[in-house]
């Protein structure tokens, strides 16, 4: 990617989705344990929602604890999870402040019930913003968010509420953890590995994947836009033949 070409008067993004990535990496290189890393990288999801914010992007979505991070050592989820209050109880308000609604996708039930207050909390008291909502993937998986998709409209079939012959695309997006936000039109990895590793499966169908090689404690501001300006040089075609569109 280009990194001088700057953002252009085309349209921008509504919806930008970022796996954030290397954070063990970065720590790794710097001779300090990979909760340094995490903690540089809470530092680094400060300034992607400003600089979204700053163009006017209405949507970002990050994924910030898949489900099968389970997997990592227990002391690594511990001090995961205390970056996470410390991000709420510190960047709530700030983001309130900047008209910013807060928002969580995933499975709940594992987590802490302080924790589980505390979101829920964040969530009510930011609710009434709309310059950009900012949404955290958290014990998250794409492949569930279909299935538990699936199970709601099998719920509504077998109560007769829901004729199977009406279940199309948009219905079954409705259905989803993201209803009501439009899909994410790109999606953002940085540390140089090329795959979406079970984020938004159904809803990045479309999107236009940047990867960068830059590790997530490194990312920003300028970042955020050679990225963006890379996507508004793309021509979207949605499966059609280029000049169709």
């Amino acid at each position: 990617m280009d990194g001088t070409s700057p953002i252009s008067d085309k349209p921008l993004p509504r919806h930008i989705a970022v796996i954030m990535d290397g954070n063990g990496r970065w720590a790794h290189a710097r001779g300090k344990p990979r909760t340094a890393g995490h903690r540089q990288g809470a530092e680094a999801v400060r300034r992607v929602v400003e600089r979204v914010g700053e163009l006017g992007v209405p949507y970002l979505t990050v994924f910030g604890f898949s489900a099968e991070n389970w997997k990592r050592p227990a002391s690594e989820i511990e001090d995961l999870m205390w970056l996470l209050r410390r991000y709420l109880q510190s960047e709530v308000a700030e983001l309130h402040k900047n008209d910013v609604r807060f928002q969580v996708i995933g499975d709940r039930s594992r987590l802490t019930h302080d924790l589980q207050r505390l979101l829920a909390d964040s969530e009510a008291s930011t609710a009434g913003n709309g310059r950009l909502t900012f949404t955290l993937a958290l014990n998250y998986g794409g492949r569930q968010d279909i299935v538990e998709a699936a199970r709601r409209l099998a719920r509504e079939v077998a109560a007769g509420t829901l004729d199977p012959e009406a279940i199309d695309a948009e219905r079954f997006g409705g259905a989803l953890s993201t209803a009501g936000m439009p899909d994410p039109d790109m999606l953002i990895r940085t540390s140089g590995e090329q795959r979406i590793s079970n984020f938004l499966l159904w809803q990045c169908a479309y999107a236009e994947m940047v990867f960068l090689d830059k590790l997530w404690p490194d990312m920003g501001k300028d970042d955020v836009s050679r990225a963006v300006a890379e996507y508004q040089r793309r021509e979207r075609r949605y499966g059609a033949a280029v000049g169709s569109r």
